[in-house]
């Protein structure tokens, strides 16, 4: 099946810059501590070798790899790699997006987690998978990103991008925040509730998605701001271009609220703090080869069983 999809007809395909052995970077970003890796990577660099391909590993693949540089995963787009290997879940791949996706890397996920909203491939397929770079077979999914600045005192304080989303949420249990949100400077409304969301296209499928958000298409230019719990029986997710600012204003009094960026960056935030969010300059340019959002959808989400 994989092999017939990835030698589907060309002019299917958008053009590309083509990957080509000996000229190219190929970062490798792992998930620690994963059984799998401590025989699929010695592998990978023995195939990656024999093409003659540089080869860069971050911190969590260096254990399993004998040649190649070792850099911070913060630091892999200094590198500006042609190609990013991903083997782990989607919280691998999040990681790496935020870390690669300026320098317009090509992200392949392969799957060694549970889900896999993004990480489509298994690992069994990632030789037919890097033969079918090589060739152009291969289609390149834009995924928006979300950048995000904290102002506090008038200044910056913190700036990150983020793949999925931003969360804006209580710290203290059972205590409920106050949100004041404004899309191009225009008042939306206040909000009490347990946090706010602002989610991606990708993001939808996450955090947003439980709590009662809509699913976007990955290429719908949108995003979706979804409370959490809200006090308000009528505060209902909102969707609004991409184009657009919103900022968050957070009112906590004593209590400290908390801003986290794909689950996995964070920071407390303080009473008068600001979030402000748009679309980044950058997306991340997502490898798929088989199936369809829908089809994805319909797999994860068990839709259609009986």
């Amino acid at each position: 099946m994989f092999q017939q999809e990835a030698g589907a007809n060309s002019k299917d395909m958008p053009e590309l810059p083509e990957i080509q052995a000996g000229q190219k970077t190929v970062a490798i970003i792992s998930k620690p501590d994963r059984p799998e890796l401590s025989e699929a990577l010695p592998a990978l660099e023995k195939w990656l070798q024999q093409r003659h391909y540089d080869v860069v590993v971050d911190q969590e693949s260096a254990a399993y790899f004998s040649a190649g540089k070792v850099i911070p995963r913060i630091d892999l787009a200094k590198c500006s790699p042609d190609l990013a290997l991903v083997l782990g879940g989607d919280g691998t791949l999040l990681s790496a997006a935020r870390a690669v996706a300026k320098s317009g890397t090509l992200i392949l996920g392969v799957n060694l987690g549970t889900l896999g909203f993004m990480t489509e491939l298994q690992l069994s397929d990632l030789y037919p998978a890097l033969e079918a770079i090589e060739k152009k077979h291969y289609i390149v999914d834009s995924r928006s990103m979300l950048s995000c600045s904290l102002v506090r005192g008038g200044g910056i304080f913190a700036a990150h991008a983020a793949l999925n989303e931003l969360v804006v949420s209580k710290s203290a249990i059972a205590r409920l925040n106050y949100f004041d949100l404004f899309v191009d400077s225009e008042f939306v409304s206040s909000y009490r509730a347990d946090g706010l969301i602002i989610a991606t296209p990708t993001g939808s499928t996450a955090y947003s998605l439980g709590a009662g958000g809509p699913i976007l298409k990955p290429d719908v230019a949108a995003f979706v701001i979804t409370p959490v719990s809200p006090h308000g029986l009528t505060h209902r997710p909102v969707v609004v271009r991409d184009t657009v600012e919103i900022e968050i204003q957070v009112k906590t009094g004593d209590e400290e609220a908390y801003l986290s960026l794909d689950g996995q960056v964070g920071m407390p935030m303080r009473d008068g703090d600001i979030v402000r969010c748009i679309k980044a300059e950058h997306s991340a340019r997502l490898l798929r080869f088989q199936k369809t959002f829908f089809e994805v959808l319909a797999t994860k989400l068990k839709w259609g069983e009986r």
